[in-house]
């Protein structure tokens, strides 16, 4: 965790003209990125007709009674969204990514749609919203609201400052790794939200944002999605990027090979289909078809 914190803040300064001098300050105080009013009022609002307007291959993934529907981003998509392809190039998007994730590459990207239903039974807890970690060194996840999201509508939440490597993060991740090894378990540790006093840590910040606000968040730090209490939709355009945590260049991005750039989601569901095929994992991502973003959920098992 020391080795990869160092080699990302030796990227991060690499990339330090991608974000000004406030958001950098505030960015190493905070762990995210918060821009408003990111586009002109004409332009996004040309940008969410479009989106609106957009129907292509989506996949949904079922947690709790909260869907995630995503569709991805690819140069097919793109081809007939000016709008969208002229967003995703400019750097009031790609520059806070590339900046919180210490790499100069092309992030997946889809349009992302989160139905979410207050939960009804104790087995349908969603675990996206536990207070959680992505993994054991920084990564950057982007959102990019285009509707007002309210606080009873499961906004994103954050820890501000969580991202730190603290002594006490330091020692909760290691008993948190022991423990994991023990019971053979996964690196995207819970932790409730009663232990943030313990880490020195204050309490979550939700994103109950306007449109068109984006929000950049390292998700080492801790974040979950915040409970819906009725029925939502929540749309936005995100991205994720977690690179090889140890690799020093900032520049390596497999978006150079042939037929990758722009199809980075779609070639990790294929692979997934092919291991789920195999008999190695479960089915996670299921295709729904062509569908729009806000398109009514469907019944499905």
């Amino acid at each position: 965790m020391k080795t990869t914190a160092r080699i990302t803040e030796w990227r991060r300064r690499k990339l330090k003209h991608l974000v000004s001098d406030a958001e950098r300050a505030f960015f190493a105080e905070n762990g995210y990125i918060e821009r408003r009013d990111l586009l002109p009022e004409a332009d996004f609002r040309a940008l969410v007709a479009e989106v609106e307007a957009l129907k292509a291959p989506a996949r949904e993934m079922r947690e709790g009674r909260a869907v995630t529907r995503r569709i991805p981003l690819t140069p097919d998509v793109l081809a007939y969204s000016p709008m969208l392809r002229s967003f995703l190039r400019s750097e009031k998007w790609t520059g806070p990514i590339r900046y919180a994730g210490g790499f100069n590459v092309e992030p997946v990207l889809s349009i992302q749609t989160i139905f979410g239903e207050p939960t009804a039974k104790p087995g349908e807890k969603d675990p996206q919203t536990e207070l959680h970690m992505d993994t054991f060194h920084s990564t950057a996840k982007a959102w990019f609201f285009l509707y007002d999201v309210s606080e009873d509508e499961g906004p994103f939440t954050y820890v501000a400052g969580s991202h730190k490597l603290t002594k006490r993060r330091l020692a909760w991740q290691k008993r948190m790794s022991v423990l994991a090894s023990q019971r053979q378990g996964g690196g995207a540790f819970r932790i409730p939200a009663t232990w943030l006093k313990r880490l020195d840590l204050p309490e979550p910040t939700k994103f109950s944002v306007p449109a068109n606000t984006l929000v950049v968040g390292d998700t080492f730090g801790f974040h979950a999605r915040g409970k819906s209490v009725r029925k939502s939709v929540r749309v936005e355009l995100y991205a994720s990027q977690r690179p090889n945590p140890f690799l020093p260049f900032i520049n390596l991005d497999s978006a150079w090979l042939p037929f990758v750039s722009g199809r980075k989601e779609v070639i990790s569901w294929y692979f997934s289909d092919w291991l789920a095929r195999l008999g190695f994992q479960r089915v996670i991502w299921r295709p729904v078809g062509e569908v729009s973003a806000r398109e009514t959920l469907v019944d499905r098992p």
